[in-house]
Protein backbone atom coordinates (compact mmCIF):
# COMPACT_ATOMS: atom_id res chain seq x y z
CA UNK A 1 0.00 0.00 0.00
CA UNK A 2 2.60 2.56 0.71
CA UNK A 3 4.31 1.44 -2.45
CA UNK A 4 1.44 2.77 -4.26
CA UNK A 5 0.98 5.65 -2.43
CA UNK A 6 4.49 6.42 -2.84
CA UNK A 7 4.11 6.28 -7.05
CA UNK A 8 0.70 8.26 -6.42
CA UNK A 9 2.44 11.13 -4.78
CA UNK A 10 6.02 11.03 -6.69
CA UNK A 11 3.73 11.55 -10.10
CA UNK A 12 1.44 14.31 -7.71
CA UNK A 13 4.89 16.65 -7.53
CA UNK A 14 6.00 15.61 -11.44
CA UNK A 15 2.47 16.94 -12.75
CA UNK A 16 0.59 19.05 -10.16
CA UNK A 17 -2.61 19.42 -12.96
CA UNK A 18 -3.87 16.06 -11.61
CA UNK A 19 -3.83 16.85 -7.68
CA UNK A 20 -6.82 17.46 -7.67
CA UNK A 21 -8.40 14.06 -8.63
CA UNK A 22 -5.22 12.08 -7.32
CA UNK A 23 -5.91 14.08 -3.72
CA UNK A 24 -9.75 13.28 -4.26
CA UNK A 25 -9.59 9.71 -4.02
CA UNK A 26 -6.90 9.05 -1.20
CA UNK A 27 -9.29 11.05 1.20
CA UNK A 28 -12.17 8.92 -0.39
CA UNK A 29 -10.06 5.82 0.19
CA UNK A 30 -9.49 6.79 4.04
CA UNK A 31 -13.30 8.02 4.81
CA UNK A 32 -13.99 4.63 3.63
CA UNK A 33 -11.59 2.89 6.18
CA UNK A 34 -12.64 5.61 9.24
CA UNK A 35 -16.66 4.41 8.10
CA UNK A 36 -16.37 1.18 8.27
CA UNK A 37 -14.60 1.20 11.41
CA UNK A 38 -17.27 3.07 13.18
CA UNK A 39 -20.40 0.85 11.55
CA UNK A 40 -18.47 -2.68 12.69
CA UNK A 41 -16.97 -3.47 8.91
CA UNK A 42 -14.36 -5.41 9.59
CA UNK A 43 -10.90 -4.13 8.78
CA UNK A 44 -10.25 -6.69 6.39
CA UNK A 45 -13.23 -5.66 4.38
CA UNK A 46 -12.56 -1.54 4.83
CA UNK A 47 -8.72 -2.40 3.73
CA UNK A 48 -10.03 -3.89 0.65
CA UNK A 49 -12.40 -0.97 -0.53
CA UNK A 50 -9.68 1.14 0.33
CA UNK A 51 -7.30 -0.58 -2.19
CA UNK A 52 -9.79 -0.26 -4.26
CA UNK A 53 -10.18 3.19 -4.32
CA UNK A 54 -6.48 3.83 -4.23
CA UNK A 55 -6.20 1.72 -7.26
CA UNK A 56 -8.91 4.21 -8.68
CA UNK A 57 -6.55 7.01 -7.88
CA UNK A 58 -3.52 5.64 -10.00
CA UNK A 59 -6.09 4.88 -12.73
CA UNK A 60 -6.98 8.33 -12.30
CA UNK A 61 -3.44 9.51 -12.35
CA UNK A 62 -2.17 7.77 -15.08
CA UNK A 63 -4.56 8.46 -17.31
CA UNK A 64 -3.99 12.01 -16.75
CA UNK A 65 -0.22 11.55 -17.23
CA UNK A 66 -0.97 9.97 -20.72
CA UNK A 67 1.03 12.81 -23.13
CA UNK A 68 -1.09 15.28 -24.75
CA UNK A 69 -1.11 15.45 -28.20
CA UNK A 70 -0.12 19.03 -29.55
CA UNK A 71 -1.94 20.22 -32.86
CA UNK A 72 0.49 20.66 -35.68
CA UNK A 73 1.83 24.12 -36.68
CA UNK A 74 -0.30 25.14 -39.47
CA UNK A 75 1.28 24.83 -43.08
CA UNK A 76 3.34 27.66 -44.36
CA UNK A 77 1.66 29.26 -47.15
CA UNK A 78 3.10 29.08 -50.78
CA UNK A 79 5.03 32.10 -51.40
CA UNK A 80 3.69 34.46 -54.25
CA UNK A 81 5.31 36.97 -56.94
CA UNK A 82 6.62 40.19 -55.11
CA UNK A 83 7.69 43.65 -57.07
CA UNK A 84 10.05 45.85 -54.91
CA UNK A 85 12.36 48.78 -54.76
CA UNK A 86 15.18 49.14 -52.54
CA UNK A 87 18.78 50.77 -52.11
CA UNK A 88 20.14 48.25 -49.69
CA UNK A 89 21.04 45.26 -50.31
CA UNK A 90 20.87 43.72 -46.79
CA UNK A 91 17.17 44.13 -46.97
CA UNK A 92 17.28 42.00 -50.07
CA UNK A 93 19.45 39.35 -47.90
CA UNK A 94 16.96 39.40 -44.88
CA UNK A 95 14.44 38.81 -46.82
CA UNK A 96 15.46 35.70 -48.89
CA UNK A 97 17.35 34.34 -45.84
CA UNK A 98 13.87 34.96 -43.99
CA UNK A 99 12.15 32.68 -46.96
CA UNK A 100 15.20 30.34 -47.13
CA UNK A 101 14.17 29.88 -43.47
CA UNK A 102 10.32 29.05 -44.30
CA UNK A 103 11.06 27.28 -47.40
CA UNK A 104 14.49 25.53 -47.34
CA UNK A 105 17.64 27.02 -48.43
CA UNK A 106 17.66 24.36 -51.67
CA UNK A 107 14.27 25.88 -53.15
CA UNK A 108 15.63 29.31 -53.16
CA UNK A 109 17.56 30.63 -55.66
CA UNK A 110 18.86 34.16 -55.79
CA UNK A 111 19.84 36.33 -58.62
CA UNK A 112 22.32 38.90 -58.61
CA UNK A 113 22.74 41.48 -61.47
CA UNK A 114 26.53 43.11 -60.86
CA UNK A 115 26.67 45.66 -63.18
CA UNK A 116 25.46 48.93 -61.85
CA UNK A 117 24.75 46.80 -58.75
CA UNK A 118 27.03 45.26 -57.16
CA UNK A 119 29.54 46.83 -58.81
CA UNK A 120 30.17 50.70 -60.27
CA UNK A 121 32.62 52.02 -61.99
CA UNK A 122 34.53 54.94 -59.92
CA UNK A 123 36.84 56.63 -62.53
CA UNK A 124 37.17 53.54 -64.50
CA UNK A 125 37.63 51.25 -61.62
CA UNK A 126 34.91 49.06 -60.79
CA UNK A 127 34.24 49.24 -56.69
CA UNK A 128 31.38 47.57 -54.57
CA UNK A 129 28.53 49.76 -55.07
CA UNK A 130 27.81 49.47 -50.92
CA UNK A 131 30.72 48.68 -48.40
CA UNK A 132 30.46 45.44 -46.89
CA UNK A 133 28.60 43.98 -50.55
CA UNK A 134 30.66 40.87 -50.86
CA UNK A 135 30.03 40.15 -46.74
CA UNK A 136 25.87 40.56 -47.79
CA UNK A 137 26.33 37.90 -50.39
CA UNK A 138 28.48 35.30 -48.01
CA UNK A 139 25.98 35.50 -45.44
CA UNK A 140 23.44 34.11 -48.27
CA UNK A 141 26.51 31.78 -49.08
CA UNK A 142 26.53 30.38 -45.19
CA UNK A 143 23.29 29.75 -45.05
CA UNK A 144 23.24 27.05 -47.69
CA UNK A 145 21.20 29.44 -50.92
CA UNK A 146 22.26 28.97 -54.51
CA UNK A 147 23.44 32.14 -55.49
CA UNK A 148 24.27 33.49 -58.67
CA UNK A 149 25.61 36.39 -60.74
CA UNK A 150 23.84 37.49 -63.75
CA UNK A 151 24.78 39.92 -66.85
CA UNK A 152 24.38 41.35 -70.17
CA UNK A 153 28.26 41.33 -70.82
CA UNK A 154 28.97 38.78 -73.58
CA UNK A 155 30.24 35.34 -72.95
CA UNK A 156 34.31 36.78 -73.90
CA UNK A 157 34.61 38.93 -71.00
CA UNK A 158 34.11 35.73 -69.14
CA UNK A 159 38.01 35.48 -67.63
CA UNK A 160 38.11 39.61 -67.10
CA UNK A 161 34.18 39.16 -65.54
CA UNK A 162 35.35 36.72 -63.15
CA UNK A 163 38.71 38.67 -62.06
CA UNK A 164 36.68 41.76 -61.54
CA UNK A 165 34.43 40.10 -59.33
CA UNK A 166 36.92 38.10 -57.11
CA UNK A 167 39.36 41.52 -56.80
CA UNK A 168 35.99 42.98 -55.14
CA UNK A 169 35.63 40.02 -52.85
CA UNK A 170 33.05 38.37 -54.98
CA UNK A 171 32.92 34.61 -55.56
CA UNK A 172 29.60 32.62 -56.86
CA UNK A 173 31.12 29.03 -57.56
CA UNK A 174 30.11 27.71 -54.01
CA UNK A 175 26.70 28.06 -54.38
CA UNK A 176 25.98 28.21 -57.67
CA UNK A 177 22.92 26.73 -59.32
CA UNK A 178 23.91 23.11 -60.39
CA UNK A 179 25.43 22.12 -62.33
CA UNK A 180 27.83 24.02 -59.75
CA UNK A 181 31.12 24.00 -61.96
CA UNK A 182 28.31 24.99 -65.35
CA UNK A 183 29.59 24.33 -68.85
CA UNK A 184 32.74 24.32 -70.74
CA UNK A 185 31.91 26.28 -73.66
CA UNK A 186 29.43 28.68 -74.85
CA UNK A 187 26.11 27.20 -75.97
CA UNK A 188 22.54 28.86 -77.58
CA UNK A 189 19.88 28.04 -75.22
CA UNK A 190 16.45 27.53 -76.18
CA UNK A 191 14.54 30.53 -77.20
CA UNK A 192 17.93 32.54 -77.62
CA UNK A 193 19.45 33.72 -80.81
CA UNK A 194 23.39 34.45 -79.49
CA UNK A 195 25.57 32.36 -76.84
CA UNK A 196 25.81 32.65 -73.48
CA UNK A 197 27.94 30.99 -71.10
CA UNK A 198 27.45 29.98 -67.73
CA UNK A 199 30.52 29.11 -65.28
CA UNK A 200 30.85 29.29 -61.56
CA UNK A 201 28.37 30.51 -60.89
CA UNK A 202 28.25 33.49 -63.32
CA UNK A 203 25.78 33.51 -66.06
CA UNK A 204 26.66 35.82 -68.93
CA UNK A 205 24.03 36.21 -71.87
CA UNK A 206 24.89 38.98 -74.20
CA UNK A 207 22.35 41.13 -73.88
CA UNK A 208 19.59 38.51 -74.56
CA UNK A 209 15.93 38.61 -72.31
CA UNK A 210 16.95 37.73 -69.24
CA UNK A 211 14.00 36.09 -68.46
CA UNK A 212 13.78 33.35 -71.34
CA UNK A 213 17.67 32.57 -70.55
CA UNK A 214 17.22 32.35 -66.97
CA UNK A 215 13.94 29.88 -67.59
CA UNK A 216 16.41 28.17 -70.43
CA UNK A 217 19.03 27.69 -68.00
CA UNK A 218 17.20 26.06 -65.18
CA UNK A 219 15.75 24.06 -67.70
CA UNK A 220 18.47 22.61 -69.50
CA UNK A 221 20.26 22.24 -65.64
CA UNK A 222 17.83 19.04 -65.08
CA UNK A 223 16.80 19.90 -61.85
CA UNK A 224 14.36 20.33 -59.75
CA UNK A 225 13.27 24.34 -60.03
CA UNK A 226 13.46 26.35 -57.35
CA UNK A 227 10.18 26.97 -55.47
CA UNK A 228 11.05 30.77 -55.30
CA UNK A 229 13.52 33.48 -57.50
CA UNK A 230 14.60 36.64 -55.47
CA UNK A 231 16.42 38.69 -58.28
CA UNK A 232 17.49 41.98 -57.86
CA UNK A 233 18.73 44.48 -60.47
CA UNK A 234 19.11 48.24 -61.31
CA UNK A 235 16.77 48.04 -64.92
CA UNK A 236 12.98 47.52 -64.61
CA UNK A 237 12.60 45.89 -67.88
CA UNK A 238 15.23 42.77 -67.09
CA UNK A 239 12.67 42.43 -63.50
CA UNK A 240 9.51 42.49 -65.84
CA UNK A 241 11.01 39.73 -68.04
CA UNK A 242 12.05 37.19 -65.41
CA UNK A 243 8.66 37.63 -63.81
CA UNK A 244 6.51 37.18 -67.17
CA UNK A 245 9.06 34.37 -68.26
CA UNK A 246 7.89 32.10 -64.81
CA UNK A 247 4.40 33.75 -65.07
CA UNK A 248 2.60 30.43 -66.29
CA UNK A 249 4.78 28.16 -64.36
CA UNK A 250 5.00 26.75 -60.37
CA UNK A 251 7.63 29.36 -59.50
CA UNK A 252 7.41 32.28 -57.98
CA UNK A 253 9.40 35.29 -58.44
CA UNK A 254 10.53 38.29 -55.88
CA UNK A 255 11.60 41.22 -58.03
CA UNK A 256 13.84 43.54 -56.41
CA UNK A 257 14.61 47.14 -58.62
CA UNK A 258 18.10 48.11 -56.86
CA UNK A 259 18.28 52.08 -56.62
CA UNK A 260 21.08 52.90 -54.91
CA UNK A 261 23.66 55.48 -55.94
CA UNK A 262 21.86 56.70 -59.18
CA UNK A 263 23.71 59.66 -59.96
CA UNK A 264 27.25 57.51 -59.74
CA UNK A 265 25.74 54.59 -62.23
CA UNK A 266 24.22 57.13 -64.68
CA UNK A 267 27.43 58.96 -65.31
CA UNK A 268 29.27 56.01 -66.47
CA UNK A 269 26.17 54.88 -68.72
CA UNK A 270 26.93 54.69 -72.77
CA UNK A 271 25.58 58.07 -73.27
CA UNK A 272 26.55 59.94 -70.52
Amino acid sequence: MLRVRNQIFSCWWMFPEVQMNCHLAIVLAKYIKVQGAIKGITMNIADKLGKIFTLTACLILFAACAPVQTPEPDPVPPPQNLLGSTDELQLVVELSLDLAHQYGADSVLVVLDFDNMLLVADQGVLRPIEPGAAGQVERMQEAGLKVIALSARSPDQHEQTLQELDHNGFSFQATAWPPREGYTEAFVLDGGTRPVIYQNGVFLIDGQDQGLMLKALLEKADNPEPMLIIMADREQDNLNSVMKAFSWSQVKVHAWRYTRDIAAVTAVLPGN
